[in-house]
């Protein structure tokens, strides 16, 4: 059995709570991505904050993305993966919840990100036909 960790982006840096949206949206550009994992103490995960979060929940509310941060706009709990789940539960967790990253946690600290391109470089190709399928069909909500 593949699992998670053995798939997964290591090293991804965390957004906090107390973080600007400038400030998130800058590392984001610096490291080419469209998502950072919100982390507190110990690095326990706290959620997601997207490109499209800071886009949609503020810009186009006309809120200045300097004067606003990550926990304004952190939600809700976030969808995870186990770093010791297999590959087929990380595909079946972001096909239910039409994601297209998905945060890997060992117990309850954040360890990496499993994206749709981790799984399509490692699933076998029947299942890998049944992602590029669902997520065609689906618009991006992460």
């Amino acid at each position: 059995m593949v699992t998670a960790r053995e798939i997964m982006t290591r090293g991804a840096e965390c957004a906090r709570t107390t973080d600007s949206l400038v400030e998130v949206a800058r590392r984001m550009k610096a490291q080419d991505v469209g998502a950072l994992p919100i982390c507190g103490d110990g690095d326990r995960l706290h959620g997601m904050i997207t490109d499209r979060d800071i886009v949609v929940k503020c810009v186009a509310s006309g809120d200045h993305p300097a004067e606003r941060t990550v926990g304004e706009l952190a939600q809700g709990q976030a969808i995870t993966v186990g770093a010791d789940d297999s590959v087929e539960e990380a595909l079946f967790k972001m096909m239910s919840a039409d994601l297209r990253r998905l945060p890997v946690v060992d117990g309850q600290r954040f360890v990496g990100v499993v994206s749709l391109v981790d799984l399509a470089l490692n699933l076998p190709d029947d299942e890998v036909g049944e992602l590029v399928g669902a997520v065609s069909s689906v618009p991006p909500s992460n």
